[in-house]
C-alpha cells in the first residue's frame, strides 16, 4: 500500500552494504556487473547525447524473469489462502518474513539500491521493469524490500546521509531487521498539501532539538522503528523545514491511534502521531537545518514513480483476472470473451496501461540522467493512479458477482486502488503543477529529444 503519511501532505516534487542478495555464484556476477546494468535508454546513436530507445540490457530481463518466476511461484499461491492474510488484510509477517529471507538468498533483495549498499544498482529504469513485475501480487513489493514506505526512505538515506548516518539508520533497513516510516502530515489547520502550513515544531536548545505537535496518516509508524520527521525550524518560507532521525524507543512521542481506513492496510497502519518534547541531537539531522524540503523533494519524486511502477503491475493483474474469467464464463450461448463490449473494455485497459508505461519509462530515464523529472513524474502520477481504479473496476465488472466476492483480489485491489489518486500528491495538484509549468513554458512544454547537427 502507498505511503498515505509520506505524500498526501506535499505537492508534487522530484529529485534526484554489502553482505546482502549473494546467495548464488548468478547473483554473485550480476551483483558484480551492477555499474553495466542501465538499460539501453541511455543509449547513443554516434552523437554522445542520449536518447530514448526502450530496450533492457540483458541483466535486467535476467532480474524480471526471476522476480516473475519468484512471484509465480511462491508468492501468488499464499493469496488463495485465506490464513496467509494478518487482521488488516496484509500478508502475515512471518510468512513475509519467510518470503524475504529466500529473496535476498536468491540476490532479489534491495534491487534499487546501490551494489555497496546492499542492493543490484539497477537505476530507475531498471527499476520501472522489475518493480511492475513484482507487484503482479498483491505480497509482492514488500517480499523484495521494494514496499513504501521503506523503499522511499531507503533511497533517501542512500542519497544524503552521512557515513555515520547510513551505518545507524540506513542498514538496519537494508538488512530488513527494522522497518521505517516518513513522519510529515498534519492533521488540519497544519501541512497538508501546502507545506508551509506545517505547524510541528522543533526547537533548538543546545545540542538537540525538541519536538512538539502531531502528525497523521503515518504510514507503517505501528511496526517501525526508524522514523524521518520533517518539523518546523523556522518562518522562512524555503529553509524553515528541517529533516530529523529518530527511534522508537526514543522517550517523548507516542502513538495516538491507528487510523482506521478502507482497507487493506500496509504494515503498521496509518497511524495518528503526538510529540510531546521529543528530544533528537543535532548528529541526527538529516543533511542541514533548513534543508527540510529540499529532502522530500528528493524523496518524494522517485516515491511517486515507484508507485506507479507498482501500480502498473496491478493493473496488469486486474486485466488477467478478467481475461481468465471471460474466457471461461458463457451466457446466452456465447463466451464474454467473444462479447465486443468485453473486448471494447479490455482493448482500453491494454492501451492505456502502455501508456502508463511508457510514461513511467520516460520519468526513470529522466531521473537516471539527474533531471529533477516534474513534468514527467506528475503526468505519470496522476494517468497511472487513475488507471489503477479504472483497471479494478472493470476487472470486477467482468466477473460480475465473483469480481465483488474475496474470491479474486479484485475487491482488495480496488479499495486500495482508491487511495492511489490522494496519496503522494492528489491528482488535482498534480495537474495544477502541470499547468503552472504550462504557463512557464507554452508551447515547449511539448518537446523531443534532439541528437547533435550532424549525429
Amino acid at each position: 500500500m502507498p505511503g498515505i503519511g509520506a505524500g498526501s501532505g506535499l505537492p508534487p516534487f522530484a529529485g534526484a552494504g554489502t553482505g546482502t542478495g549473494t546467495g548464488t555464484g548468478r547473483a554473485r556476477r550480476l551483483r558484480g556487473a551492477a555499474a553495466a546494468r542501465l538499460p539501453v535508454l541511455n543509449a547513443s546513436f554516434g552523437s554522445g547525447k542520449p536518447v530514448m530507445d526502450f530496450t533492457i540490457s540483458p541483466d535486467i530481463e535476467e532480474f524480471r524473469s526471476r522476480i516473475a518466476a519468484f512471484v509465480e511461484d511462491r508468492i501468488l499461491p499464499l493469496e488463495a489462502d485465506p490464513a496467509s492474510y494478518d487482521a488488516h488484510e496484509n500478508i502475515r509477517l512471518d510468512l513475509a518474513d519467510a518470503l524475504r529471507s529466500q529473496a535476498r538468498a536468491e540476490g532479489l533483495w534491495c534491487l534499487q539500491l546501490k551494489p555497496e549498499t546492499g542492493g543490484q544498482g539497477l537505476g530507475r529504469t531498471g527499476m520501472a521493469v522489475c518493480y511492475e513485475a513484482m507487484n503482479r501480487s498483491i505480497f509482492g513489493p514488500v517480499v523484495f524490500n521494494a514496499a513504501a514506505p521503506d523503499d522511499g526512505n531507503m533511497m533517501l538515506l542512500e542519497a544524503v546521509g552521512t557515513e555515520p548516518q547510513k551505518e545507524r539508520w540506513l542498514r538496519p533497513i537494508v538488512d530488513g531487521s527494522v522497518r521505517s516510516a516518513f513522519v510529515m502530515t498534519e492533521p488540519h489547520p497544519g501541512g497538508g498539501s501546502d507545506p508551509t502550513m506545517m505547524l510541528t515544531t522543533a526547537t533548538r536548545k543546545g545540542d538537540r532539538y525538541v519536538v512538539r505537535g502531531r502528525k497523521w496518516f503515518i504510514t507503517g509508524a505501528a511496526e517501525a522503528k526508524h522514523f524521518i520527521l520533517v518539523a518546523r525550524t523556522s518562518d522562512d518560507p524555503r529553509k524553515g523545514l528541517t529533516a530529523f532521525l529518530f527511534d522508537r524507543d526514543q522517550p517523548g512521542w507516542r502513538i495516538d491511534r491507528r487510523i482506521p481506513i478502507m482497507g487493506p492496510e500496509e504494515h503498521g497502519g496509518h497511524c495518528e502521531l503526538v510529540f510531546e518534547g521529543l528530544e533528537i541531537p543535532v548528529e541526527n539531522v538529516l543533511m542541514n537545518e533548513g534543508d527540510g524540503l529540499k529532502a522530500t523533494q528528493i524523496r518524494l519524486g522517485p516515491a511517486r514513480l515507484t508507485h506507479c511502477m507498482r501500480w502498473l503491475g496491478l493493473s496488469k493483474r486486474c486485466v488477467e483476472i478478467a481475461r481468465t474469467y471471460a474466457a471461461e464464463r458463457s451466457g446466452f450461448g456465447q463466451r464474454l470473451s467473444k462479447r465486443e463490449s468485453i473486448q471494447t473494455m479490455l482493448g482500453d485497459l491494454a492501451m492505456k496501461i502502455e501508456i502508463g508505461r511508457l510514461l513511467v519509462m520516460k520519468a526513470a530515464w529522466a531521473l537516471d540522467r539527474d533531471s529533477f523529472a516534474r513534468k514527467e513524474v506528475s503526468m505519470a502520477k496522476v494517468h497511472v493512479a487513475n488507471l489503477l481504479h479504472q483497471a479494478a473496476d472493470v476487472g470486477i465488472q467482468i466477473n460480475g458477482a465473483r469480481g465483488y466476492s474475496k474470491d479474486t483480489v479484485l475487491e482488495w485491489i480496488y479499495r486500495y486502488a482508491r487511495q492511489a489518486r490522494l496519496v503522494d500528491g492528489a491528482d488535482e495538484v498534480h495537474k495544477m503543477v502541470l499547468n503552472n509549468h504550462l504557463e512557464a513554458e507554452g508551447s515547449a512544454f511539448w518537446t523531443w529529444e534532439t541528437t547533435d547537427a550532424g549525429g
